[in-house]
């Protein structure tokens, strides 16, 4: 494998586990707007921007789906 090859290869898995960690602080709950706001920053950052994130910040935040299930089965519950 030459020289240019590796960094292209390298470049895309950095790219790719970038867009993850958007995406990841996308469709997670945070505390707070200002504190998804920062670990979203923080994903763009380059190169270490995603290792940052997924290492502190993605255990941080809770799952939409996860969310929306909880409030739907107390929804249903108060139905009842």
């Amino acid at each position: 494998m030459d020289t240019v090859t590796f960094f292209v290869v390298v470049g895309v898995c950095f790219y790719a586990l970038t867009c993850w960690a958007i995406i990841d602080v996308a469709l997670k709950e945070f505390s707070s707007t200002p504190v998804k706001a920062a670990w979203g920053v923080t994903a763009f950052i380059p190169f270490i921007g995603w290792m940052i994130y997924f290492a502190f910040g993605a255990k941080k935040g809770t799952r939409r789906r996860r969310m929306l299930k909880k409030e739907n089965e107390k929804d249903e519950s108060d139905i009842k």
